[in-house]
């Protein structure tokens, strides 16, 4: 019991997706295994006990909500300490350069961006050391760092890598072709 409990908790966590915000990558009832030991070893009460690798841009992580950490949120790295990141008319930009991940869909499509809300133009920031921008792959329907800012790196619980389960809430349906399926 306590070894399947220190393995949970250092080897995988699992996590459900309760929203929108991750469309196409992740549905709304996925069930993730994440795996927290991708960037390194941590202390029980928190903080690092070694670390061995960052989250990188295109990486899907898990981590504490910035305004709530006892809620969890998973979103894509889009940008990490010391690149300069903007939005262009749903245009991601880092350093001047496109950056945008397959996983990227817009509800309404890249053409309807007429708006100055940050959603769809956001002012060029550079990202500071140690804090990451990320980004919901569903952009029309994602509140991330747009809106409440950066994520300390050190927030990240681990790197999402695999559906393990995956169910339908409006019939309950299981949806078995999505078991097994990398994050990516």
């Amino acid at each position: 019991m306590l070894f399947a409990a220190l393995l949970r908790g250092f080897a995988f966590m699992a996590f459900k997706i309760p929203s929108a915000s991750m469309l196409p990558t992740l549905q709304i009832g996925d069930y993730v295994l994440v795996e927290p030991l991708q960037y390194g070893l941590r202390k029980p009460w928190g903080g690092w006990l070694m670390r061995w690798a960052a989250p990188r841009p295109g990486d899907v992580v898990v981590f504490a909500n910035p305004r709530d950490p006892t809620q969890d949120f998973v979103k894509r790295v889009i940008a990490v300490g010391g690149e300069r990141v903007e939005i262009r008319d749903k245009q991601v930009l880092v350093d001047g350069v496109p950056r945008d991940f397959a996983g990227a869909y817009f509800v309404e499509g890249r053409s309807n961006s007429q708006s100055n809300d940050v959603r769809d133009n956001f002012a060029s920031v550079w990202v500071p050391p140690g804090q990451l921008f990320v980004l919901g792959d569903n952009r029309d329907q994602s509140v991330d760092s747009r809106f409440w800012g950066f994520v300390d790196a050190n927030d990240v619980r681990g790197k999402a890598a695999t559906v393990y389960w995956s169910m339908d809430g409006d019939d309950g349906w299981v949806r078995w072709d999505r078991i097994g399926n990398r994050v990516r």
